[in-house]
């Protein structure tokens, strides 16, 4: 059995250079495809909360200044307030489907 191995014809051995260039390749490819951590993860939830927050703040605050300066039987705070959370959520809704998208083409350039 050791006659068998010692005929089979060996692969060429790379060379230190080739050698050294596939773990540069792998290791630039390791560090483009890190897997986001957790505190990305509550970066992200954070920037979808304020991106709701601040229009309904916005909001609010208009609808106070409508209120005290032209006093009526409807309250502009409250209909900005809810005019305020549509558009945060719009545009929260917006940007976790645009970064989606990205994602699958991401994941799409890797897979081919």
């Amino acid at each position: 059995m050791s006659d068998e191995l010692q005929n089979k014809p060996s692969k060429p051995k790379p060379s230190f250079s080739q050698e050294v260039g596939a773990k540069a390749a792998r290791k630039l490819k390791a560090q483009r495809n890190a897997a986001p951590g957790v505190w990305f993860g509550l970066g992200m939830m954070g920037l979808i909360g304020w991106s709701v927050a601040i229009p309904m703040l916005l909001g609010a605050a208009l609808g106070l200044w409508l209120d005290q300066r032209y006093p009526g039987g409807r309250s502009w705070t409250l209909a900005l307030l809810v005019a305020g959370l549509a558009i945060g959520c719009f545009n929260a809704w917006r940007w976790v489907a645009r970064e989606d998208k990205a994602m699958r083409d991401e994941q799409e350039d890797h897979d081919e």
